[in-house]
């Protein structure tokens, strides 16, 4: 049994991975302001509600806890919202990534699992992102997260004890498979939740932003990865450190992908209803593609993905967001 503090277990992909360690022998805290997750979304362990800020309520249950790892999933996560308030992303994600870090080094925590993103690759040539390509993120959001890698390297570069794994994520869709967690922000950026949520008649109607990409139906297309599949690689992840792996890095997709278009056929589809979508302009930043070279972390993690069905993904999403008050 590992003593485990997961950040941001209330969220939408944090509470995926406290749902799942529920099946193991771990003692789960989290740790959430409850800005954008839910009490109702921690199904196992005990809720701590305070902000990353509260550094005396932070350390105090660090040295109470004697935490053996820490899952780092509380952060700001908009990328719109992060050229528009760039300082509240520097703070929240730099910041206070920061002042965790210290605590864990000052208190032996010394497993940590970060939550990172395929942002910080850009606007990669070709539109397929492998670890070991130069990284050039294009927007506060992605170098806020790249500032964390960094930090996790230069830690772990002077203490020998200490070792993480970085997951850089793909497009995180879906809900668990068995409708215990899902997605509940109501500020989502998402595409399948947004179009589920046009199909359930919460919106009026949705737009794509963009269709003469060079791409041949001219929409964007993006690597789509179930989020019980995410979260079994953060267990997997937790494994493999706690039997003495060292620090490593991986992307988590599944290799391949799909346009905004096919996307919103298997929405319709799936659901049965038909419903407006209207073009509009271009967003800044949007690559033309984005997919994970996601060979890496079958061969180090052991990750074998269950979920790899864009039906299935879309699926779990209406049927959580059909139930969604």
């Amino acid at each position: 049994m590992a003593k485990i503090l997961v950040t941001g277990g209330a969220g939408y992909i944090g509470s995926h991975i406290v749902n799942l360690l529920g099946s193991f022998d771990h003692e789960i805290t989290v740790y959430d302001n409850l800005s954008t997750g839910r009490r109702e979304s921690v199904v196992n362990g005990e809720l701590i509600v305070a902000d990353l800020e509260n550094l005396d309520t932070l350390e105090k249950l660090i040295i109470d806890k004697k935490f053996d790892a820490c899952f780092h999933f509380a952060g700001s996560i908009i990328v719109p919202e992060s050229v528009t308030d760039p300082l509240k992303y520097y703070n929240n994600n730099t910041n206070n990534t920061l002042n965790l870090l210290n605590l864990c080094i000052k208190h032996k925590v010394n497993k940590f699992i970060f939550s990172s993103t395929a942002a910080v690759y850009g606007m990669a040539p070709g539109g397929v992102c492998s670890e070991d390509m130069q990284v050039e993120p294009i927007n506060p959001y992605g170098r806020t997260k790249l500032m964390t890698e960094w930090m996790l390297e230069d830690i772990a570069a002077a203490h020998e004890n200490f070792e993480f794994v970085i997951l850089r994520y793909f497009n995180v869709a879906g809900a668990n498979v068995d409708g215990k967690v899902g997605q509940c922000s109501p500020l989502s950026t998402h595409l399948i939740k947004i179009a589920c949520e046009t199909a359930l008649g919460k919106r009026d109607k949705m737009f794509v932003f963009g269709d003469d990409y060079d791409t041949p139906d001219g929409t964007c297309i993006r690597d789509y990865i179930h989020v019980d599949d995410l979260a079994q690689a953060h267990l997997d992840a937790l494994a493999y450190l706690l039997k003495g792996g060292k620090s490593t890095l991986c992307n988590c997709g599944y290799g391949h992908g799909y346009s905004v278009n096919e996307v919103l056929e298997v929405v319709k589809k799936v659901s049965g209803k038909d419903f407006i979508v209207e073009k509009a302009p271009r967003r800044a930043g949007d690559a033309p593609k984005l997919m994970s070279k996601a060979e890496k972390i079958a061969k180090v993690l052991k990750w074998k993905p269950k979920y790899d069905d864009l039906d299935l993904i879309v699926k779990t999403a209406y049927d959580w967001e059909k139930n969604l008050k």
